[in-house]
């Protein structure tokens, strides 16, 4: 009933907002208000298991849920000058407590979920530009961007609080878990760490530049004050998560493509799984990273990205990640390197042009020193055994999203995971989900 009274007051919202007629092309926007709800449940098939720790998936049958409602509020103050403000409510019981898989089964679960809806504030940012030519292209509104014309050589700031995958690692095909692929490493790249808070948002600035098929951005952003909590340390300048990336759009056989290269760096205080083991060794016991969070660490990563059109609505792409897994996992979740690939394919094809369907696979594997720690009965925030027979972890997701009615999409997906947190004494385990997103 929470789920019900909740969706039933922003469908009202919704529809008291949006009582005007679309924007003709090409019309600049002076100020927009759009919503979005998701709801998403999941149910797991119950699994064999040779053992389980305090952080293991379960292996008993399982349900779980997500909500989030978020309204999107633009306003552009002066020429080149966007402001956006984004109040956000969720809800949700996660599987197995969040816990017991590198790529998590839900991006809609936040590590803050409960059965009681809470709202913040998830985005709260200036967005200037500077046109730099003559050429311009029309954009239409959506979530957080104004309709009107850009610049295709131009410079852009960003500057304030919003997730920090809203401006590195895009790519069309596998991006939304509102949209796309649910599992948490087709959201973006599995070993990329970068600095959110417990629900995935950050405080910070990221600059742009655009010269007609390029692109490079960089970016710095506030760290947790602890691994994966929600309070953000504020001294940007000791820290941080940086980040910088270039871009480029080709055409490949008359077809549209792009290419983006990823570096990511995070210094903050972490723990170190050497260090853990050693004073595990030292000291006796189990190894534990809490033990050793007593210094400043550096942490780096890299990213590839690839996404490309084959014909009219059916696309590829592809991701390959990186980290160095020395230190435990800050912000994301606890994958130190990942191969992505899939295809999308847009309804059109069968006169269905609201509709896509989906397949992915990923393989996320661990760093030796990861796998050192949890063989040696350690565990970490998402995922801990006891013990690790060490496999890299398979995932094939597949969806078929439905045009139900109009802004309305209703989702089936299935998620098939082999050596669930890297663990081959475990699993498989196939979880599947419905989703119903709606639009204002």
């Amino acid at each position: 009933m929470v789920i019900y009274h909740t969706i039933t007051r922003w469908l009202l919202a919704c529809i008291a907002a949006n009582a005007g007629f679309p924007l003709a092309y090409g019309i600049e926007e002076s100020w927009s208000a759009k919503f979005q709800t998701t709801y998403v449940w999941q149910g797991k098939a119950p699994f064999n298991a040779a053992y389980s720790g305090s952080r293991s998936l379960f292996p008993e049958r399982e349900k779980s849920y997500s909500f989030t409602g978020t309204a999107f509020f633009g306003v552009r103050p002066w020429a080149g000058g966007e402001l956006y403000f984004n109040p956000e409510v969720a809800q949700g019981v996660p599987l197995s407590n969040l816990t017991g898989l590198g790529g998590l089964s839900n991006g809609e679960i936040a590590r803050t979920s409960g059965p009681k809806p809470k709202l913040y504030m998830a985005r709260a940012f200036l967005r200037q530009s500077w046109g730099l030519g003559d050429i311009q292209d029309a954009v239409d509104s959506g979530a957080n961007q104004l309709a009107g014309k850009i610049h295709q050589r131009q410079i852009v700031l960003t500057v304030g609080k919003l997730s920090v995958t809203d401006i590195f690692d895009n790519n069309v095909y596998s991006h939304d878990p509102r949209t796309q692929f649910i599992n948490w490493s087709l959201m973006t790249a599995g070993a990329y760490d970068y600095a959110a808070d417990a629900r995935g948002y950050s405080w910070g600035a990221a600059l742009e530049y655009y010269y007609d098929n390029w692109g490079l951005r960089a970016g710095r952003f506030i760290q947790p004050k602890i691994p994966n909590q929600l309070d953000l340390d504020r001294n940007i300048f000791n820290h941080y998560g940086d980040q910088i990336e270039l871009g480029h759009g080709h055409m490949f056989f008359g077809q549209p493509g792009k290419i983006r290269l990823l570096a990511f760096r995070n210094r903050t205080l972490m723990s170190s799984f050497q260090d853990a083991l050693d004073y595990a060794a030292l000291h006796g016991g189990v190894p534990n990273i809490n033990n050793v969070r007593n210094g400043d660490k550096i942490k780096y990563g890299f990213g590839l990205n690839l996404e490309q059109q084959l014909i009219p609505n059916i696309g590829v792409f592809s991701r390959a990640s990186w980290a160095d897994g020395k230190t435990e996992t800050y912000a994301f979740t606890e994958i130190d390197h990942s191969l992505a690939a899939g295809t999308v394919i847009q309804g059109n094809a069968w006169s269905r042009i609201q509709d896509s369907i989906g397949i992915a696979f990923v393989q996320n594997g661990l760093s030796r020193q990861r796998r050192d720690y949890l063989s040696a009965g350690g565990i970490s925030f998402f995922i801990g055994d006891g013990a690790l027979n060490y496999r890299p972890e398979n995932i094939l997701e597949t969806y078929y999203s439905l045009g139900a009615i109009k802004n309305t999409w209703l989702t089936m997906d299935y998620q098939h995971i082999h050596n669930p947190a890297y663990n081959r004494d475990r699993g498989p385990v196939s979880i599947g989900a419905v989703r119903l997103r709606g639009i204002f």
